[in-house]
């Protein structure tokens, strides 16, 4: 039997771990693409846009134009290298920067500090353009737009609702509730009250209590898929003018910009991202060892988990994942390990659609994986008594560690022709059976 060291992402450094040789299935890993020339994408993409007229054509002087810009949750987006751009073609079409403003879109999250504001957008950004902190609690500063189709009650912040033009600014990047992120997520849930996005995020659940995840919300669906469905129509509401998003590659730098109608051109984003991430395999497999992807994507468990969607497309029904995720910042953000509370998944369920936010929803997710699967995590020996009490999985120290557990479960299960899938990058790809 031969065996082969692999090495994978583990905080600021690697855990290294022997596997047989013969058993390795696959090695997932993105489609490697060249990073671009920021400037000269983005104002390409601004000048021969998708869908629309180019940007300096569809304002003009006299224009209040809001930048709605994704917050620090979505700093890898890289935002902060290609904003001044966007202002600079503002200025070019007769809109000076008093005229401009941004809002963060940060959904329910909380308000950024000003160094935040600084990393969102990059310095000569922060220094020239008013900027404002959406708060989705803020009642006095919502303005009521209509009803979708499905019922949601939509209340948009005021400072966007009022703007003469609006120009959504983040990336475009795989969901796992609605499909594919960026587009109209920048208006809901970014820039929307608390009470709509509690209606919309609904959606990603069943009809009934007991039914658990809906189907028809899930990564990459967007046709069909009512959680973005509604978000888009709320976005239609408000009609923004024009996208410029990013898109990042495996490395986490950007490989293009797309611009234009804010929908075609988010379609025509999501078509790039997945190209890059969509990665075949030959098989499901018994195990599968997968990274969040090292520092600083494990360094909690809320981003760390964005992995376990990954592990669970590559792995059988009921195998074995092993996921390493270092999480020095173990509780935060503390709603995260506080939904993992109730005595069973159904009132766990019952507890999420009486309140919903999106780090209970990834622990009722991530619960359920540890539920139909056996989950070992590679984690800090100080986050063992946290893990073992709340989320149903198996904390270890070291990756080798995890694959010794790992194969003394496979030799008890009478299972010899096992298969291993290896993931080291977890949050960057998407599997999909070869036919």
């Amino acid at each position: 039997m031969g065996l082969r060291e692999y090495k994978l992402a583990y905080g600021h450094g690697t855990q290294s771990v022997m596997l047989p040789e013969e058993h390795i299935s696959d090695v997932l890993e993105g489609v490697p693409t060249p990073a671009c020339d920021v400037k000269k994408a983005t104002i390409e993409c601004m000048r021969h846009p998708i869908g629309t007229k180019p940007l300096q054509e569809l304002v003009k002087k006299g224009d209040k134009v809001c930048l709605v810009v994704a917050d620090i949750t979505r700093a890898w987006n890289r935002a902060s290298e290609f904003t001044i751009h966007v202002v600079n073609e503002l200025n070019l079409a007769g809109v000076p920067d008093e005229d401009i403003y941004i809002v963060f879109a940060q959904g329910t999250h909380r308000p950024h500090t000003d160094e935040e504001n600084v990393t969102c957008v990059g310095e000569e950004v922060a220094r020239r353009i008013k900027m404002y902190q959406h708060i989705s609690t803020d009642k006095s500063m919502l303005t009521h737009m209509g009803v979708t189709k499905l019922g949601t009650d939509v209340w948009i912040d005021t400072r966007v609702a009022e703007a003469d033009k609006v120009i959504l600014i983040n990336a475009v990047s795989t969901h796992d509730m609605a499909g594919f992120g960026g587009g109209r997520k920048l208006i809901l849930p970014g820039v929307a009250g608390f009470e709509t996005v509690q209606q919309n995020h609904c959606h990603a659940l069943g009809p009934t209590l007991g039914s658990g995840l809906n189907p028809d919300a899930k990564l990459l669906k967007i046709e069909g898929n009512p959680v973005s469905d509604d978000m888009q129509e709320a976005c239609d509401m408000v009609g923004p003018c024009f996208l410029v998003h990013s898109i990042i590659n495996e490395e986490g730098e950007i490989s293009s910009m797309v611009g234009g109608d804010p929908y075609k051109a988010w379609l025509e984003g999501t078509k790039e991202t997945y190209r890059m991430q969509k990665v075949p395999m030959k098989q499901q497999a018994d195990v599968t060892i997968v990274s969040a992807g090292g520092y600083p994507k494990d360094t909690n468990l809320y981003q760390g988990t964005k992995c376990y969607t990954t592990a669970e497309i590559a792995t059988k029904k009921g195998g074995i994942i092993i996921t390493m995720i270092e999480a020095e910042d173990v509780m935060e953000p503390p709603a995260y390990l506080g939904s993992f509370k109730y005595k069973n998944l159904e009132d766990m369920e019952k507890g999420l659609r009486g309140c919903f936010t999106i780090p209970f929803f990834v622990a009722f997710e991530n619960l359920i994986t540890a539920m139909t699967h056996t989950v070992y995590i590679v984690t800090r020996p100080e986050n063992f008594d946290i893990l073992r009490e709340k989320t149903h999985q198996i904390p270890v120290a070291t990756v080798e560690e995890a694959w010794e557990l790992a194969k003394k479960q496979l030799a008890e299960e009478g299972k010899t022709d096992y298969s291993i899938n290896i993931i080291p990058h977890g949050s960057a790809i998407v599997p999909f059976l070869k036919k």
